[in-house]
């Protein structure tokens, strides 16, 4: 059984966020933490100038409270919000929690950029500190 297990939350897919869940709780010991994590990805320097108000100072608290209420306001899930790469701050916060298992979800490639980039999942896959579960 696992304490502490990390779970990206990418918000256009939340659909599954129900299995991720239910398959964290399945292998949590008793005692152990879930955490709930999304990446706001960072705006680039030319969009940069187009855009007022920095994503992470507006939307933080509202995508904060957003998680918090999928989580149910459980108490044995805690709830994170990063900014940056997405590959590289789940695998930041798994180093930092301790994680004993990041669970992201997978989505099928549209096209062969998918293939030459890799999707979020697969760049966490290839940093993390700990085992990953992919769920499609």
């Amino acid at each position: 059984m696992m304490t502490s297990i990390l779970i990206a939350v990418a918000l256009d897919h939340e659909p599954i966020l129900d299995r991720k869940i239910a398959h964290a709780r399945h292998n949590l010991a008793p005692g152990g933490k879930i955490t709930l994590i999304t990446v706001l990805e960072q705006v680039s320097g030319f969009t940069a100038e187009f855009v007022t108000v920095k994503s992470e100072n507006h939307l933080t608290d509202r995508i904060m409270s957003h998680l918090k209420s999928l989580a149910g306001n459980a108490p044995d899930i805690d709830c994170r919000v990063a900014s940056g790469k997405a590959g590289v701050q789940i695998a930041a916060v798994a180093t930092e929690i301790g994680a004993d298992l990041i669970i992201v979800g997978a989505h099928n490639p549209l096209g062969a950029l998918d293939y030459f980039l890799g999707s979020t999942a697969a760049r966490v896959v290839r940093r993390a500190p700990c085992s990953v579960c992919v769920l499609r």
